[in-house]
């Protein structure tokens, strides 16, 4: 249904809970016939009147609070502009003359802003929950105890959605700041490359997983290097970044892998948050047709060979950055390569899942690299290999991966 076809005043009123808009001078604008119904008031004993004045205090109970919150939060609304969820709040009704019901109800209270951005009216939500909160406090319990034990439910509730908001803002800057500092394969354009970058799908976290690619100087060389910083959001992010600057200018200057991780390690030293980060590091040389390579704590790339060999590099393999209270050189090791080989570099996430040996996520890997090898393009092999990995329910781990068509 169009828009413009939409009758909202009916909507309004058909709403199954009970809601009221109030004006900035908290005068009934309108209200829905669940509102009037649940308050027990005609129409024109509500709409068009002061809040206070169609709902005064409990003259049976000069004590009773109830109204006086509402009014703050109200004015809370209406100066700071944000939804306000109030506790449960006590309101009686007078069900016979001089004769009061004990009464619950839980109000919601949020700004409708006008074009100048100002708050010109409030949704005032109300929902009874007297019944709710009998079964709270237990058969014979004071309403009183069930009312304060929903009210503690009730703003943990707040305080855990707020905290999922602040999260989920926390993630898209982390995102957008990883992604930012991802570089592209087009920056080596004369070797078919693809490089895939999943963030976790089943909680809101961001990791520190990276990826580069260097073209280096002396030949047909390029450098292809992993990472991950343990941690999450924006302070892994950062990390992230500091490391993988820092070994793309080490590996544009070192003499080999080993030598770049090296240097690496020593910088992670000083970096805040870089404990335990692991990398892998590749040199490939299409001249002489070798990979060096090097890792610090990180899972072995597979090389696969046109003939479905899978050869896992793990010949040059120690311990993460900054494991060691003074770094010390790495290791480092050559293997030969033919034209159409291919080599995947990647995080655990890809490999990795509870209750699975790693050994298990490798074969995985290996059996998927094996069938889709015949795909000339990588782009092709990166996505097959993720869509055979990667659970359909998502992952708790980021995943970066990189195909290189040797």
């Amino acid at each position: 249904m169009a828009e413009a076809g939409i009758d909202y005043a009916a909507v309004f009123q058909a709403l199954p809970g009970a809601v009221a808009l109030l004006t900035a001078r908290l005068v009934f604008a309108d209200a829905n016939e669940a509102f009037l119904r649940q308050a027990g008031r005609a129409r024109e004993q509500v709409v068009g009147r002061y809040l206070f004045d169609a709902f005064p205090g409990q003259p049976h109970d000069a004590a009773a609070s109830g109204m006086r919150n509402l009014e703050s939060s109200l004015r809370r609304v209406l100066a700071g502009g944000e939804s306000d969820v109030m506790a449960v709040q006590r309101y009686d009704v007078e069900s016979a003359p001089g004769r009061w019901e004990e009464r619950y109800w839980s109000p919601v209270n949020a700004p409708v802003f006008g074009p100048d951005g100002q708050v010109v009216l409030v949704i005032h939500r109300v929902e009874e929950v007297t019944e709710l909160i009998r079964t709270v406090g237990g058969p014979g319990a004071d309403l009183r105890v069930g009312a304060e034990l929903y009210s503690r439910l009730r703003e943990l509730e707040e305080i855990n959605r707020r905290l999922r908001r602040a999260h989920a803002r926390e993630r898209e800057v982390a995102l957008a700041l990883q992604r930012a500092m991802l570089p592209a394969p087009q920056q080596i354009p004369h070797h078919l490359i693809a490089v895939r970058y999943r963030p976790a799908t089943v909680t809101l976290n961001v990791c520190g997983d990276w990826y580069d690619l260097v073209d280096l100087p002396g030949g047909d060389r390029i450098a292809v290097t992993v990472g991950d910083v343990v941690g999450h959001g924006l302070e892994a992010a950062g990390v992230m970044g500091q490391l993988r600057s820092a070994l793309s200018a080490t590996s544009r200057v070192a003499a080999g892998p080993a030598q770049a991780l090296d240097a690496l390690g020593r910088y992670a030293h000083s970096v805040d948050g870089a404990e335990s980060a692991t990398v892998v590091a590749c040199f490939i040389d299409w001249d002489r047709h070798t990979i060096t390579y090097s890792s610090a704590g990180h899972p072995p790339p597979v090389l696969l060979r046109a003939d479905g060999a899978a050869v896992l590099l793990d010949d040059a393999t120690d311990p993460p950055l900054d494991a060691h209270p003074e770094p010390g050189p790495r290791p480092q090791a050559t293997v030969s390569f033919d034209a159409g080989d291919l080599l995947a570099l990647y995080t655990d996430g890809l490999i990795e899942r509870r209750g699975q040996d790693i050994d298990t996520g490798l074969d995985h890997l290996a059996q998927s690299l094996r069938r889709h090898c015949g795909a000339t393009d990588p782009e092709t092999v990166a996505d097959t290999v993720l869509n055979d990995l990667l659970p359909a329910d998502g992952v708790t781990d980021d995943t970066a991966l990189v195909i290189v068509r040797l």
